[in-house]
């Protein structure tokens, strides 16, 4: 079981700071990779990542995240913006039926939060549907490795750890967003990483026939 218990408030705001400049850091190489062409983003998975990154934010703020915040304003701020650049350097379309049907998901989670008072319903039905668009990016990223920026993911995974720490405790609620990132980033690394291997590999040679053909 995950047991975090920093006491100064001091070191929880460092965590924050941290975590915030490294989500910034990470975003700058990918907007570079963008701009000339090395990377090409995949709009349906930025689309939900931006929509349903908001809702986790706004779910954050409800809760009474503190230090974590920065970590999480800095994720959607730095996700609108390749969601706006991938218009003109990104691939695949936007709004199709899987589109909707995330959005129609994220309402759902809405309503449920303006009913019950509670942001944990929203916060949830947003991390299940962003793995839909995380598993998107990490198919992409083992079929096609040049196609990502491996710097970005490495640096935005290291960046959800400070924002777990900078929670300070046990609150799941809390936790719950920077250990989805976590977690996601790992996987689109690990993924680029397969990828290149597999690409960088020797291909195997034909075995000799023992008998000659008659």
């Amino acid at each position: 079981m995950l047991e975090i218990h920093f006491q100064g408030t001091d070191v929880l705001r460092l965590f924050g700071v941290v975590s915030a400049l490294l989500s910034i850091c990470a975003f700058l190489p990918y907007l570079r990779d963008m701009w000339t062409g090395h990377t090409r983003p995949q709009r349906a998975s930025w689309l939900i990542w931006s929509v349903l990154g908001s809702i986790a934010l706004a779910s954050q703020v409800y809760e009474g995240a503190m230090q974590s915040l920065w970590f999480a304003t800095m994720q959607v701020v730095g996700t609108v913006t390749v969601l706006a650049l991938s218009v003109r350097w990104g691939r695949g379309v936007f709004f199709s039926k899987l589109d909707l049907y995330v959005l129609a998901a994220s309402g759902v989670g809405l309503v449920l939060w303006a009913l019950t008072d509670t942001a944990v319903y929203a916060l949830a039905i947003t991390i299940s549907i962003s793995l839909m668009g995380g598993c998107v990016t990490a198919l992409k990223a083992y079929r096609d490795p040049g196609s990502e920026t491996l710097t970005m993911w490495f640096m935005s995974c290291i960046a959800a750890w400070f924002a777990i720490l900078s929670v300070g405790g046990t609150d799941w609620v809390l936790l719950a967003y920077p250990i989805y990132l976590f977690v996601l980033n790992g996987v689109i690394v690990l993924a680029i990483m397969l990828g290149r291997a597999v690409q960088q590999a020797p291909a195997m040679p034909h075995a000799p026939q023992m008998f000659p053909a008659e």
